[in-house]
């Protein structure tokens, strides 16, 4: 199993969907999961029930999910995922993770018209990111099994990145380069 974590807006979602195609893998969204179980969107459980109430609930889908071992799965989680010690032991021990790193800068310009994700409804959402990024960023670095800048490559690329981690590391088996020109 792999799992990618990293800031919200760090491409988890889009880059898992096209990993988890070229590995012949199923791809699942942790806060997909979460929503279908809560029966609301993330951020009316957040405002309803509270940030706490909802790291509860995301702490068992990962504990669930990271134990899974039906077939090669590419799990992308939510941000703040790495936030619990718990969380983290099992995607480390469970999964290869890999920490789809990004620079706030980025992920402002990526997020500025956002309204779907709950922490970064505030009035300066580029200093929120910031300080998300000072809080989490060392949490996904003792997380992660592997790091890929995502700057500026296009999904395709950051795939092919990740693809040749996998490979150079003997967890996938090589492809040849056969797909490494698509974007």
């Amino acid at each position: 199993m792999v799992s990618l974590v990293g800031l919200p807006g760090g491409g988890k979602s889009t880059v898992g969907r096209q990993l988890a195609r070229r590995l012949g893998a199923r791809f699942v969204d942790s806060d997909t999961v979460l929503e279908e179980r809560l029966g609301m969107p993330i951020r009316a459980y957040f405002d309803q029930f509270g940030e706490a109430a909802f790291r509860d609930h995301e702490e068992a889908v990962i504990d669930e999910l990271s134990a899974h071992q039906d077939g090669l799965i590419v799990l992308a989680t939510g941000g703040g995922a790495v936030l619990r010690p718990v969380n983290r032991q099992h995607l480390k021990d469970r999964t290869t993770v890999i920490y789809l790193r990004s620079t706030p800068d980025e992920l402002y310009r990526r997020l500025r018209h956002d309204t779907q994700r709950p922490l970064l409804q505030v009035a300066d959402p580029l200093a929120k990111l910031r300080e998300l990024h000072q809080q989490r960023h060392p949490l996904y670095e003792q997380t992660a099994h592997y790091s890929v800048d995502t700057g500026r490559p296009s999904v395709g690329t950051l795939v092919n990145m990740i693809l040749m981690q996998l490979e150079m590391a003997g967890l996938v088996p090589q492809t040849g380069g056969s797909d490494a020109g698509t974007a």
